[in-house]
């Protein structure tokens, strides 16, 4: 078919309310960009929405969101799909093209508390004392990344894993289940749960997931009228940035639920600074790293933190346990 005969874009997704969210999103973005197509919504369910009872380190972690819904783009019943791409391993799929990154959403990770918790919650977000759980406090998040970095300032806490949809979750904490849960400050804001946002977990103190507050859209490799739409709606500095983020994450090879966390940020010059931050499990163990350069080049950045990281222990630290 012409690409000027093509009318009707598909967007596969799950079926989360973050991830239609997500693919409404996209699909505005692409209607804005365009003249007479029509954009459809292609439901897909995967591993990873079917099974909430499992661990997801324990059902491999990589791809449990993404597989079903990239098999959907290659065997055509859609031309493009949409992720949270934090969740999208770093090795690419044969005949598929991570081809469009958007505008970024805050990346920070944030402390939910109980609805009822009467803890007073501050103007500044990041200046809630972390102090303010009780010792052995039960925080619900399955993040290795995120119980790792927490058990490091806070040895005493229990960490337990808290699967499902965002209302889900924190239905979980506010039947009691848990004294704080950690979720992502994009997801509450893009689903209007700002208000439930208690204090946000910031540097030092916590580095984001690789990729998180970032939109990851990939279609098939050869689809040269979808790649140039993708084109159009993406962001050139979060390119960047993810892309220094995926690199020393791949280099490491460090899946998307491993104790790594990485920042990025801009000067006014308009260099590229990546933070990486590899820990143990048990959070005992914390080794960091970082380099400055040019966005041009933001891949070269993140294979010097993964080397800087990797002369400091790193593969030791993510080696898998005997």
């Amino acid at each position: 078919m012409a690409d000027e005969d093509r009318n009707i874009i598909r967007i596969a997704t799950r079926t989360s309310p973050l991830a239609l969210w997500q693919a409404n999103h996209v699909r505005d973005r692409i209607l804005d960009c365009t003249d007479g197509c029509t954009v459809e919504l292609v439901d897909v369910s995967t591993i990873g929405d079917r099974d909430r009872a499992t661990a997801l380190a324990s059902m491999g972690g990589q791809g449990v969101f993404t597989k079903e819904v990239q098999n959907a783009v290659l065997s055509g019943r859609a031309d493009l799909a949409v992720h949270s791409l934090k969740d999208l391993p770093t090795d690419p799929i044969e005949g598929l093209r991570l081809a469009g990154i958007p505008e970024r959403a805050p990346v920070a990770d944030a402390l939910v508390l109980p609805a009822d918790s009467g803890i007073a919650i501050p103007e500044r977000l990041e200046s809630m004392p972390f102090d303010v759980l009780t010792a052995g406090a039960r925080i619900g998040t399955g993040s290795p990344r995120r119980q790792a970095q927490l058990l490091h300032v806070r040895p005493d806490l229990q960490m337990f894993e808290n699967r499902g949809n965002v209302e889900t979750r924190m239905q979980k904490l506010d039947d009691g289940e848990f004294d704080a849960i950690i979720l992502a400050e994009a997801g509450l804001r893009r689903l209007g749960y700002a208000n439930r946002i208690s204090s946000l977990l910031v540097p030092p103190l916590m580095l984001h997931a690789v990729g998180q507050g970032a939109l990851g859209i990939e279609c098939r490799e050869d689809d040269g009228f979808i790649i140039d739409i993708l084109t159009k709606i993406s962001d050139a500095n979060v390119v960047a940035a993810v892309s220094a983020e995926r690199s020393l994450l791949r280099d490491l090879r460090a899946g998307c639920h491993a104790p790594v966390g990485a920042t990025t940020s801009f000067s006014d010059s308009g260099e590229l600074t990546l933070h990486g931050v590899v820990l143990s499990l048990d959070g005992a163990d914390r080794l960091e790293a970082a380099a400055t350069g040019s966005p041009d080049n933001a891949e070269t950045l993140g294979l010097e933190v993964a080397a800087r990281l990797r002369e400091v222990g790193a593969e030791r630290l993510l080696a898998p346990s005997s």
